[in-house]
């Protein structure tokens, strides 16, 4: 009898606890879904402003939809004053799900080339910032929409737990440290101090970039809503447009180097770029002072010299001026997974696409906007290779890798090479998917880089004057899912999906096994 007690009062705890993950969950679904409230609320009053185009009823019930969910998910649950590690993934992953179903609703309500499917694509590629697009004519559509459309990006690109501890007051940690979840530990090691600093410290970076990159712009000939949407957009390397042909519209180089600022800024740690403008004695890395920038920036010179030395021997521009604006433009474009375009890469040769490949898998610096493996995890992977081989030959002696004050064991360097063979194999996968969806190989390769990577843009029919309409509804929903494991990096979503999966194949056993017990 007492054995039997201890199973049931066992599986009443399990229940419970599974109950509070639960609940927990639905009240911070109900805090995103008021913070897409007020955004979409913006929306609608710059609908209104523009004569209350099209876009305005759509995105005016959206806006009742979404309060009343978000109330109701917060009024019919109670606060936690404790979140465990397994809660915490349940909440980014259900986070960022509820964000990208609700975010969809405006498009859904508009109709147009927005059916459910397409209406979903373009909510999550902006909340991912991933910047892939199903639209066949961005500039007919109403400006209230365009900006909700761009307005998920730059969300996204902040990251949307990370906005929620921002606008719930706290009198702990609690919020803070589920929007570091979002981050990996790399993403945070050049910071020290309070969870809470560190994500108002990202934010002020942010809203800083973006409120420069717009002033830049406005001044550099853009209206302003051009000016905000663009910033937004590069700030958080989406790639979001407010043209059919992109940054191309424009042709104008003063407005090409500012984005090029911008996303440049966007894919470096937003803590070294705090540190470099507000020091501190806690904290004195800075931008200058970095290797992992270095290296980075590095890279990306090399490869705009790489690229424009190929366009100028192919003959596809005939001078150096020109060879090198589109070149840097192109490659800064790619490596920092914003997508934003000045011409048609299709039409370039061979060895300068294999350069945006690769700068569109490794990426920008972990701790920004970026997508992609990040620069940080290459570097830390080929040195803790190297040492691993060294070690061959004198087993008993490893060297630690360090870079900037930061160092990794033996353990930590199998765990970032293990993220990379995730991510290669994962790409793998999604370019047999789209291989077998009828795409050649180049587009299929291209497409699964582009998604996983939060990269948009690939080649052939979906290259940077292409999108991604012509996909069957599958196929759109496979590049979604891509699209988030890419955002939160695999983790989260798979111990979600992995939890999920185990309770529903024990649900039976479970049953029985309480039946027996009482």
């Amino acid at each position: 009898m007492i054995n039997k007690h201890k199973i049931i009062i066992f599986a009443e705890f399990k229940g419970n606890h599974r109950m509070g993950i639960f609940k927990i969950t639905i009240r911070f679904i109900g805090f995103t879904l008021l913070s897409l409230f007020l955004l979409i609320v913006l929306a609608a009053l710059i609908a209104f402003l523009d004569h209350s185009d099209a876009s305005f009823f759509p995105l005016l019930i959206s806006a009742g939809i979404t309060l009343a969910a978000g109330l109701g998910c917060i009024l019919f649950t109670k606060p936690q004053r404790k979140i465990e590690l397994k809660a915490g993934y349940f909440i980014v992953t259900g986070c960022w799900v509820a964000a990208c179903l609700f975010g969809a609703l405006p498009f859904v309500l508009y109709g147009h080339e927005f059916n459910f499917v397409n209406a979903l694509f373009e909510s999550v590629s902006g909340f991912t910032t991933t910047g892939a697009s199903i639209l066949n004519d961005i500039e007919a559509v109403p400006k209230g929409l365009l900006f909700w459309r761009i307005a998920t990006a730059w969300i996204g690109g902040i990251g949307v737990v990370s906005l929620i501890s921002i606008l719930i007051s706290t009198h702990n940690d609690m919020k803070s440290q589920l929007a570091c979840m979002e981050l990996s530990s790399i993403a945070k090691e050049y910071y020290r101090g309070r969870r809470k600093q560190f994500i108002y410290r990202i934010m002020t970076v942010y809203v800083g970039l973006t409120l420069a990159s717009t002033y830049g712009l406005h001044l550099a000939g853009m209206t302003w809503f051009d000016a905000v949407t663009h910033a937004m957009s590069a700030c958080s390397t989406c790639g979001f447009s407010t043209k059919n042909i992109s940054i191309a519209a424009f042709d104008n180089p003063v407005i090409e180097a500012i984005l090029i600022v911008s996303m440049l800024l966007a894919s470096i740690n937003f803590s070294l770029i705090f540190s470099t403008f507000w020091p501190s004695g806690s904290n004195r890395k800075n931008l200058f002072n970095t290797k992992i920038v270095k290296v980075f920036l590095g890279s990306v010179l090399l490869g705009t010299l790489c690229m424009t030395a190929n366009l100028l021997i192919t003959k596809t521009y005939s001078s150096f001026g020109e060879a090198f604006r589109m070149a840097s433009f192109q490659m800064c474009s790619i490596t920092t997974t914003t997508g934003f375009a000045t011409t048609d890469t299709n039409l370039w040769p061979a060895f300068t696409k294999a350069i945006l490949l690769v700068g569109g898998m490794v990426c920008g610096c972990s701790g920004s906007t970026a997508g992609g493996i990040k620069i940080d995890r290459v570097w830390f992977a080929l040195r803790g290779t190297v040492e691993m081989i060294k070690t061959l030959s004198h087993p008993n002696k490893y060297d630690y890798v360090r870079m900037d004050g930061n160092t990794k064991t033996e353990e930590e360097v199998s765990s970032v090479i293990s993220f990379i063979m995730l991510y290669m194999v994962t790409m793998a996968i999604g370019m047999v998917v789209f291989a077998l969806s009828g795409m050649d190989f180049l587009t299929g390769m291209s497409a699964s880089i582009a998604c996983i990577g939060n990269v948009g843009p690939g080649f052939g029919v979906i290259g940077s004057m292409g999108n991604y309409a012509g996909l069957s509804d599958f196929m759109k929903l496979f590049s979604t899912a891509l699209m988030l494991l890419g955002r939160l990096e695999f983790y989260p979503i798979l111990i979600v999906a992995g939890s999920l999966v185990k309770r529903i194949s024990s649900f039976p056993k479970r049953t029985i096994g309480q039946t027996e017990s009482f």
